[in-house]
């Protein structure tokens, strides 16, 4: 996953923290490396203290986040006693008092830290919380996506390329992550994935499509699923309960992506398909 796409994902988890819980400053960021944390990305904020400040775990609001991997607030920072005080200069040149953090965990690693504050010491309801917890929860799913589609790109960029096991389960996992899309209501997470199998699918092809084979050919997303899920061995009937269409609607999209890939049986579609970048 690439630097910016995680700076993407990370400022729109903050935007959602504050839109959905009434909070006017969110602030955080991902581990960059395995051992260093910094606050990476702010929103709602007047000065820049809190940018690059790097948190080490046990110190603080989001350092004792890192240690006990939950979730934990303060009604009033500066006076606190659960949490030591490394970081008062920072959060009190941002004027904050009230606070809550919420750890980004993947595969049961701390990934990075969620922030949402006030600039009164009161104390912030299930509403903050929940909100703060929900941004954290879709941005780990962003996450673990990204990073399989890599390691399958990495798998197959390492592996030798006759090897049926593990293109079976790159193919697999290219369907699986095309069938999750669908079921993802965000749109900028669901473009995220696709995204993702679209580089799994050029990495496995070599990086280019066979463009003289089959120029200018286009397929639908919805035709790539069906596609995806027939190169895994589904029936119709399977395609369509795993991507919540009819069979009907199954086997129109299968006709209409063999006439355009001029194909005239399923397996010919799916190597014209692969031939043209399209399914790895």
């Amino acid at each position: 996953m690439a630097e910016s796409d995680r700076t993407v994902d990370v400022r729109t988890a903050l935007l959602r923290m504050r839109r959905r819980g009434g909070l006017p400053v969110a602030f955080g960021g991902l581990f960059p490396s395995a051992r260093q944390f910094r606050i990476s990305e702010l929103t709602g904020t007047t000065t820049n203290s809190l940018r690059g400040l790097a948190v080490t775990p046990g110190n603080g609001l989001g350092g004792k986040v890192l240690t006990m991997s939950r979730p934990i607030s303060v009604v009033d920072y500066p006076v606190s006693r659960v949490i030591s005080h490394e970081y008062d200069a920072a959060v009190g040149a941002e004027g904050l008092r009230s606070m809550l953090a919420v750890p980004v965990v993947v595969r049961g690693r701390v990934r990075g830290v969620l922030y949402g504050a006030l600039r009164q010491p009161l104390a912030l309801g299930d509403r903050a919380l929940n909100a703060a917890m929900e941004a954290a929860r879709e941005l780990e799913h962003s996450l673990a996506v990204q990073d399989e589609a890599q390691r399958l790109i990495t798998v197959t960029q390492q592996q030798p390329e006759a090897d049926p096991a593990l293109w079976e389960e790159v193919r697999e996992a290219h369907g699986d992550l095309r069938a999750l899309a669908q079921q993802v209501t965000d749109p900028q997470l669901r473009e995220r994935i696709l995204s993702a199998c679209g580089r799994l699918a050029k990495a496995s092809s070599g990086g280019t499509a066979d463009t003289a084979a089959r120029p200018g050919v286009e397929l639908s997303p919805r035709e790539v699923d069906v596609l995806a899920c027939v190169a895994s061995g589904a029936t119709n009937s399977v395609a369509a309960d795993r991507l919540g269409l009819r069979p009907e609607t199954v086997k129109s999209y299968l006709r209409s992506s063999m006439r355009k890939l001029g194909a005239h049986t399923r397996l010919h579609a799916v190597v014209e398909a692969r031939r043209a970048g399209l399914l790895p």
